[in-house]
């Protein structure tokens, strides 16, 4: 469910007055408007507001049509201009009329500090401007900047808005409930002082939430900005004093639920997530599939693969490796040992992570994968022919993003080494490393440095089941890389990795039940 859209419908109903049912014996909202303009005018005769030079008010004709009179003695038909109709004992109004609109001073770089020394107050930017106030990141600036201005400083029941931030947070609002300290705001704010704040807020973020502030905003490079005339000339329809409480009263109702909602929301998709990493644990360990004593053990299948290995060393086919091993459990007193070429041995017990079931082996992750990483991307080189290549942009965990893919060259010779094919365990050498995916497509694609291609050196290998082991030891921290900034993990470390290895049947069983018990899981987030 898409709670913001249906915050959204009830706000929509609200403004359209269609969320309470209107009182006939209500006192027009024409009425209010016409107290409103006499308290504005007192406050003019006072020195305590200034007449604005586009000062005008609206009213309704006797040929039911909608009028503008301006401060000058104007009056224009603005029939036209009315968004849509409202209900008999409403009004519209433009922003300016039922409020009063401030920009925050923009201070000057020298004047922000992080601390609260003497004489410094808080100051409110579009950061903190979040559905309620976000008082984490504030800056602080010295009263002296202020001036003795004490429009500057925020006052309870303020709205605040955010008139200058990227398209889709320009208007942005908040609510200021109370005050404790002194607190100012910057000149990316504007503070909307009303007769009518709480209506009005939700009026404001109505027009957030259907993106109403992005169609009135100019923008230059990547900021968005709505001007205060723009905002002062807001249409508004006001319904009566007494329904504006109703409407309020109603909205906060719907949205309590709607947050209780959301709560809960987030609490199952917590619970999901905490499932499917308890699966992955119980996969891993032997647990989540019952074993069968018919299957053939992990044993034979590595003896298999040495003895492969073995006979192409014999042929000149491949060199022997100077660290060549392979891990074994003695039987005498259970510890596990790395046994290398030259007859030397490492007991390793510390390095296995858990026990695992009788069957399984442990073993490194370059004994049953061959690994290369991708090709580095130069500018200087233009040998070969036009490729397309995946990026660690493009690999997520489990699928892969292909919208955006670029080009590079390769020779022919290079093709082979670099060159991702269907069934291929991709993974993310850099960055977010360890995130990986199965190539699963027809087609072939070639991959830079910032990737490593699996492949399995036998039949004897199911690739869901070591990209499951792979999440697992992701999220139990098991697989980081190095490096200060932008982490990686090279070719020795990665293979060196120590795996659990299962028979093959019953790798087979457990990517089958893993797959099972996610499609449900998937299946409430989806739902939600």
């Amino acid at each position: 469910m898409n709670t913001n859209a249906l915050r959204q419908k009830i706000l929509d109903l609200a403004i359209h007055g269609k969320l309470v049912k209107q009182d006939p014996t209500d006192e027009s909202a024409a009425i209010l408007l016409e107290k409103i303009r006499a308290e504005k005018e007192k406050k003019i005769a006072s020195g305590e507001l200034k007449r604005g030079k586009n000062d005008s008010y609206i009213f309704f004709g006797d040929d039911n049509r909608h009028y503008e009179k301006f401060a000058d003695g104007r009056v224009k038909d603005i029939e036209d201009e009315i968004p849509f109709a409202v209900p008999e004992g409403w009004a519209w109004c433009r922003l300016g009329e039922i409020g009063v609109l401030e920009r925050g001073i923009t201070f000057p770089s020298s004047a922000k500090e992080l601390s609260p020394e003497k004489n410094n107050i808080p100051c409110l930017r579009t950061a903190n401007v979040q559905n309620n106030l976000d008082f984490s990141n504030l800056i602080y600036v010295n009263k002296v900047y202020l001036r003795n201005n004490h429009n500057k400083l925020l006052k309870k029941n303020d709205i605040i808005l955010s008139s200058a931030n990227s398209r889709e947070l320009v208007g942005k609002t908040a609510f200021v409930y109370d005050i404790i300290d002194e607190m100012t705001f910057g000149g990316f704010v504007v503070v909307i002082r009303s007769f009518i704040n709480n209506y009005l807020f939700y009026f404001l973020r109505r027009e957030f939430f259907s993106g109403k502030f992005m169609e009135k905003s100019t923008q230059t490079t990547n900021i968005a900005n709505i001007k205060t005339d723009t905002l002062a000339n807001y249409f508004v329809p006001l319904p009566p004093l007494s329904e504006q409480h109703h409407i309020v009263a109603k909205i906060e109702a719907i949205f309590a639920q709607i947050d209780l909602l959301e709560q809960n929301k987030t609490d199952l998709q917590t619970a999901v997530k905490q499932a499917k990493s308890k699966i992955l644990d119980l996969a891993i360990r032997g647990k989540l599939v019952p074993q069968d004593p018919a299957d053939e053990p992990a044993s034979v299948m590595l003896e298999k693969l040495r003895a492969e290995k073995e006979a192409k060393i014999a042929s000149g086919e491949i060199k022997r490796g100077k660290n060549d091993s392979y891990i074994y459990k003695n039987s005498t007193d259970n510890c596990y040992y790395q046994k290398y070429t030259d007859g030397c041995e490492e007991n390793i017990s510390d390095e296995i992570p858990f026990a695992v079931p009788d069957g399984w082996m442990w073993c490194r992750l370059g004994e049953i994968y061959y690994h290369t990483t991708g090709k580095a991307l130069k500018k200087s080189n233009e040998k070969g022919s036009l490729k397309k290549y995946i990026t660690t942009s493009n690999l997520y965990w489990d699928t892969f993003d292909l919208s955006e893919v670029r080009t590079m060259y390769f020779t022919d010779d290079e093709l082979d080494k670099y060159t991702i094919k269907k069934g291929d365990l991709v993974l993310c050498n850099g960055g977010d490393v360890g995130r990986a995916a199965i190539w699963s497509y027809d087609k072939d694609i070639c991959y830079q440095n910032h990737i490593s291609r699996m492949r399995p050196k036998t039949n004897g290998i199911e690739n869901r089941f070591f990209l499951y082991v792979l999440m697992f030891y992701k999220e139990q921290n098991m697989l980081n890389g190095k490096g200060i900034g932008i982490s990686s993990l090279s070719a020795s470390d990665l293979l060196s990795i120590i795996i659990p290895l299962p028979p093959l049947a019953e790798q087979k069983r457990i990517v089958a039940k893993i797959e099972e018990l996610f499609a449900k899981l998937d299946f409430i987030t989806t739902a939600l």
